[in-house]
């Protein structure tokens, strides 16, 4: 898929994702063209966390469960430390970034939303990035731990923090460009 207007791209987030982390991409990638749909666990809108207390609320496009890798290009994960920590042990959030792994779609996970990638068992000998506190869950999952603004593995694109952004987007926005990658296994 060489053109970015005709990706469509989907964010998967909870109450508590860092605002920042879903409405930058969000809106960079709307306004670069592409079509981004917003998935909640109920469908419902969310509550973002700013920095060090509640935020602004995101409206959700649809539910998680009721997503389906075949309708889109590429998966945004949101961190925060409480959006994560919360989709990891949702099955359905878990179904979506397991199809997505699967199908060699683009996955990109900002600060604590690797968390999801570790529990789907997708990082052991990838290079990868996150906030510092996920180093050494990503380590103990087998991954190499780089700091770098943003890292990209066979489509896996991973960064740090709300200032890493930029990069981040305009990273996602080349994958997209660069289209499909071959199916990903995981970790056995």
């Amino acid at each position: 898929m060489p053109d970015i207007k005709q990706a469509k791209i989907l964010i998967i987030a909870t109450h508590g994702f860092e605002q920042a982390e879903l409405e930058v991409p969000r809106d960079k990638l709307r306004a670069a063209g592409a079509t981004v749909k917003v998935a909640s666990t109920d469908g419902k809108p969310i509550r973002g966390w700013d920095h060090k207390d509640w935020g602004r609320t995101s409206e959700a496009d649809m539910k998680i469960a009721d997503a389906k890798c075949a309708d889109f290009d590429a998966l945004v994960i949101p961190g925060g430390q409480i959006n994560p920590d919360t989709l990891r042990i949702n099955d359905d959030a878990m179904r979506v970034v397991r199809e997505f792994l699967e199908s060699g779609k683009i996955v990109a996970a900002v600060c604590h939303g690797p968390w999801l990638l570790i529990q789907a068992d997708a990082v052991k000998g990838r290079q990868m990035t996150s906030w510092k506190s996920v180093r050494k869950d990503l380590e103990n999952a087998g991954a190499n731990w780089v700091d770098r603004e943003v890292v990209v593995d066979d489509g896996i694109i991973t960064s740090r923090c709300p200032a890493d952004l930029d990069a981040f987007t305009a990273k996602i926005i080349e994958e997209v460009r660069e289209g499909r990658h071959q199916q990903r296994q995981a970790a056995e």
